[in-house]
């Protein structure tokens, strides 16, 4: 008889940080229409939600601003608070995604992130927004 293991990563795990309290994301009127920006942070860190463990990756975002864009320091200063934040890679890179749409409503953006390799395994994670379509996609 097959011994079952014991389930290690809960609900818990996967929707911790979703809905952490986090810096505003300010914005300033754009000027000018039809191009796109790409900031890179490549110093972000969080950590696991199971183990406690760091992770290190770098976050890129690619957008088409409309009617405002980006204030570059409150973003630093949102990105800062995911250092002590316990949430997974898939979950940090959707809620960049949710909360700049939020703030910018943008024409359309991407954002990818690549994390550092643990255990030998490599994770990049990209997901989407549009006002074509309307969602996000990975």
């Amino acid at each position: 008889m097959k011994k079952q293991q014991k389930r290690v990563y809960t609900s818990e795990h996967a929707r911790a940080g979703i809905a952490a309290p986090l810096p505003e994301i300010e914005t300033w009127e754009n000027q000018y229409p039809g191009y796109e920006i790409e900031i890179r942070m490549p110093e972000f860190t969080s950590v696991c939600p199971r183990t406690g463990l760091p992770d290190h990756g770098e976050v890129i975002v690619r957008y088409v601003p409309d009617k405002v864009c980006l204030e570059l320091k409150s973003l630093k200063m949102y990105m800062l608070a995911y250092r002590n934040l316990g949430i997974f890679q898939e979950n940090v890179v959707n809620r960049f995604l949710r909360d700049i749409v939020k703030a910018t409503n943008p024409v359309s953006i991407t954002v990818t992130g690549e994390f550092t390799p643990r255990g030998g395994v490599y994770s990049k994670v990209t997901a989407s927004w549009s006002r074509k379509r309307r969602g996000s996609s990975s």
